[in-house]
């Protein structure tokens, strides 16, 4: 197996990791789609994970954030057994972990106010002080939106609801940020901007996040690391540039 990390990733200690998964399986009949899956995410890193469609990416994340239940091993997110914890210590992990649907997921009869303003009831913290339309703006203006508070869904172009729904995401001050195809339906230049938004976050609110994605200029620019996802294993781990110039045929197809 190919192994490298960057300098940074190789510092981390077992307890830095955010995110720890250990011999996971997950099979549906006689379709075994992770097999003895590893993987350790440092705080404050970013991790890609490539793998062609079918080869249990999404499987991977409903698993993380509890929606899937594995067949046998243990996924801990910041310290926490996900496989062990009940429905209300599920839900309170999830205030932690904010996703990015593939399809944004926005309301469409809501405004953008409104769809920011939902985690925020759905979840509420009463430690936060701060009033709602600080929230919603605060969270907006990390995205270069503050103007669109007001506006639909249907007013804005993809890329504008693709960081409408990283603010949303953002908005529970989440710890981890998991992002299923973040820029899928996007044109070129559109995706490299959520892209280097996603650096952007990263940097300013010290996530650390998971980014399950086809399009390999994305996770060059937003991921410290990367793995691949191959017969249901943790098949190879470095960074872009390494994996990339392996001789390995299984691991060259994703980069011809």
């Amino acid at each position: 197996m190919l192994q490298e990390k960057t300098e940074h990733i190789n510092k981390a200690t077992a307890n830095e990791s955010v995110i720890s998964i250990k011999n996971l399986y997950k099979s549906f009949g006689s379709n075994h789609v992770l097999s003895d899956f590893s993987l350790d995410v440092p705080k404050g890193q970013s991790i890609g994970v490539l793998g062609k469609s079918g080869s249990g990416k999404s499987v991977l994340i409903k698993c993380i954030i509890g929606l899937m239940p594995p067949d046998s091993g243990s996924i801990h997110v910041l310290g926490k057994n996900i496989p062990d914890l009940n429905n209300i210590e599920l839900d309170k992990m999830r205030v932690k972990v904010g996703f990015l649907f593939q399809s944004n997921a926005l309301y469409d009869s809501m405004t953008v106010r409104e769809n920011l303003e939902f985690p925020l009831r759905r979840h509420w913290m009463e430690k936060e002080k701060k009033n709602v339309d600080d929230l919603v703006m605060e969270a907006l203006e990390a995205v270069g939106l503050a103007h669109t508070v007001d506006m639909m869904p249907s007013e804005l172009s993809g890329g504008m609801r693709k960081r409408i729904s990283i603010a949303r995401t953002l908005i529970l001050k989440p710890e981890i940020i998991l992002y299923d195809e973040p820029t899928t339906g996007l044109d070129p230049i559109t995706g490299r901007e959520i892209s280097k938004l996603m650096v952007e976050v990263q940097k300013k609110y010290n996530t650390s996040s998971i980014i399950i994605s086809h399009d390999l200029n994305c996770v060059k620019i937003a991921a410290d690391s990367l793995v691949m996802l191959i017969d249901g294993k943790n098949y190879a781990e470095g960074t872009f540039e390494h994996l990339k110039q392996a001789t390995d045929p299984r691991i060259k197809l994703f980069f011809e």
